[in-house]
């Protein structure tokens, strides 16, 4: 079949399994170039594993590192007439590529915040691995069930205690519009933190540690977003916030029970993402980083993010700010490039977002994501959707 982009929404509907895979090939040739990052830690379980952040991680610690890994995710498979979800695709492009590098790749796709695919994954690493010495969580999902009562919650991306109204945009159409959103109650708070804060992250800890699959002077990374000032009604003080907040609790729980270098919350800079998409202010500001990023020469994509964290940030004495987090969104929140960002927005218009934003590559990006818009890729060839090289 001819698979083009079908987006609904803020979804793209389809995947391209040769786009995919070309993604995650310049990804690991990316990692490959800059030579070799000095690591101890060689096994690795990666929660979160088949985009964006997370494939970014597998794919850093196995080509940068000589790691061997498992992941878990949760995927929609192809039919003979239906593409599979990008991160299907991912999965088996990187599983490909890393065992003919020599090196361990198990996938596990399933509902991660289940007890069951927890414990399929504890077989995984006992049968492959033996045990863990890092451990990345980059789950992203708007839904959880809660594996001990059963309650499904789903997350509420809102402001917190008030309105917001701020500028946003229409990506579809490129109309820079304002928008009202009103604050969430406190039960969409609570629920947007058991969904995205940090019980799961606990439980995984927990479930890891008591099947004995964690090697000692482990490490666990849990990525987040904490971002500009401009975003923070939104996203920092609102809902998100919340949960983002509860990933620090979470953090310091671990590390008093397992030690003070067991786990540490990374903050790391906005890319496009299909999560992000849907949140209002979002993909205005991320089009004005874009543009800001690349006219400064400090643009980074999830693999630039990850491979800096590993290559720099995680090596020799470990640079933490006062909530014990590793930051990597330092060049996105310098005082130069936040002043700039601050000076386009307050001028931000529909007629003006062209000259002072970059819509057609966040666009591409986007597309990206789905395996679209990748150099070198013949779209117009048929190909058989379950079917990854």
């Amino acid at each position: 079949m001819i698979i083009e982009p079908k987006i609904r929404g803020f979804i793209c509907v389809t995947a391209h399994p040769t786009g995919c895979a070309a993604n995650v090939q310049h990804q690991i040739d990316h990692v490959v170039i800059k030579g070799a990052i000095p690591s101890d830690r060689k096994r690795v379980l990666v929660l979160g594993c088949s985009t964006g952040y997370g494939l970014a991680s597998r794919i850093v610690t196995t080509f940068g590192s000589d790691a061997d890994t498992v992941g878990v995710s949760f995927e929609r498979e192809p039919a003979e007439n239906r593409p599979a979800s990008a991160g299907w695709y991912n999965n088996r492009a990187f599983e490909n590529r890393a065992r003919a590098a020599g090196r361990k790749a198990v996938t596990i796709e399933g509902d991660a915040f289940s007890d069951a695919i927890k414990a399929e994954t504890i077989e995984a690493i006992k049968a492959n691995l033996g045990q863990v010495d890092l451990i990345v969580y980059s789950l992203a999902s708007p839904v959880r069930t809660d594996p001990k009562d059963g309650v499904t919650y789903r997350s509420a991306i809102k402001p917190y205690g008030q309105q917001v109204t701020s500028k946003t945009l229409n990506t579809a159409t490129g109309e820079v519009s304002e928008i009202t959103v009103e604050p969430a109650t406190e039960e969409e708070a609570q629920a947007t933190i058991k969904v995205m804060g940090g019980e799961d992250w606990e439980l995984w800890i927990k479930a890891l540690s008591d099947a004995g699959v964690l090697a000692d002077g482990f490490l666990s990374l849990n990525y987040t977003y904490l971002g500009s000032e401009l975003t923070w009604p939104i996203y920092h003080k609102g809902t998100l916030g919340k949960a983002k907040g509860d990933l620090d609790r979470a953090a310091k729980a671990i590390r008093a029970t397992h030690g003070e270098k067991s786990a540490n919350v990374v903050a790391l800079k906005a890319v496009v993402t299909q999560a992000s998409s849907a949140i209002p202010v979002v993909p205005l500001y991320g089009t004005l980083l874009i543009k800001v990023e690349d006219e400064m020469g400090l643009g980074e994509g999830p693999i630039h993010q990850i491979d800096r964290l590993f290559r720099e940030k995680l090596q020799g004495d470990v640079a933490l700010d006062d909530e014990s987090r590793i930051r990597v969104d330092d060049w996105e929140l310098s005082a130069p490039m936040q002043k700039e960002l601050e000076k386009r927005w307050a001028n931000l218009t529909t007629e003006t977002l062209p000259a002072l934003a970059d819509l057609p590559k966040y666009r591409e990006e986007f597309l990206r994501l789905f395996g679209f818009a990748v150099g070198g890729v013949d779209y117009s060839k048929d190909v058989d959707p379950r079917v990854v090289e």
